[in-house]
């Protein structure tokens, strides 16, 4: 009910910060585009590398048979992927389980994201599960989005620079202290998060990809922020009367 129609459009925020990436924009929908990259069905695979796959200028295609491993499914929104995982497991002590379909399953030393399953299994129950309505959730550069298309995420990739500009311009209009978050989860899971947010009257940014084990997949100095498209249009609108345009700004990237 949040989504906005999208408008082809090359981002203004994107020019601002001199995006290396390009913007994603996540979309609902139940017709699966053409030409678009997709995890194979039943197999194993990284959401948070397609989203990668996305900024630079790909359009990728998930459903609940192809969203490459029960966090990703999760983490775009395909309902609670976990049930049978032994996820409390991997996030801490690892160790050996049974997933499932009956494979076994060998977690070594285990993630020790957690000190021991019990915790793991708390952060676990505290997600904000959702079932999105829809069969397929597609992530493509902005730019190509297409006028009457719906449009319900926008994902950045973003150095610390960025993301201050971000975490400032989030507060811009409201006057907020807490207009961003930063919760803990797999790398992809910021675009869950995201979607408990776009639920809300006052919609919070959300920086992720803090998932140790996945960090190698883009540069050491970027993270993600993740937002409502909503929330998204009226930053975008903010930019040039903002800080943006001055010469704290333009100082502040001349380090770049």
């Amino acid at each position: 009910a949040h989504a906005r129609k999208g408008v082809q459009m090359r981002s203004r925020i994107a020019k601002a910060l001199s995006l290396e990436l390009k913007p994603v924009a996540v979309l609902l929908t139940d017709t699966r585009p053409e030409r678009a990259t997709q995890i194979k069905e039943g197999g194993w695979g990284c959401v948070a590398a397609m989203l990668q796959a996305a900024a630079k200028g790909r359009t990728v295609v998930f459903d609940r048979k192809t969203s490459g491993c029960p966090g990703g499914g999760t983490g775009l929104g395909f309902g609670n992927c976990y049930t049978g995982f032994p996820i409390d497991l991997l996030l801490s002590t690892g160790g050996k389980a049974e997933l499932p379909d009956g494979r076994a399953f060998d977690m070594g030393e285990g993630e020790r994201f957690f000190e021991s399953p019990e915790a793991a299994a708390r952060w676990a129950e505290a997600l904000p599960y959702r079932e999105v309505p829809t069969e397929f959730i597609v992530c493509k550069p902005l730019d190509l989005v297409a006028e009457g298309e719906d449009v319900s995420l926008v994902l950045l990739f973003v150095n610390p620079d960025q993301l201050s500009a971000l975490v400032t311009l989030a507060g811009y209009r409201r006057g907020a202290i807490n207009a961003t978050v930063a919760p803990w989860g797999a790398a992809c899971q910021s675009i869950l998060f995201a979607h408990a947010e776009a639920e809300s009257d006052n919609p919070r940014g959300v920086i992720g990809f803090f998932d140790i084990s996945q960090r190698r997949k883009i540069a050491k100095d970027l993270v993600s922020y993740t937002m409502p498209y909503g929330m998204f249009l009226e930053m975008e609108s903010s930019v040039d009367d903002s800080f943006l345009s001055t010469t704290i700004w333009q100082k502040l990237r001349e380090r770049w």
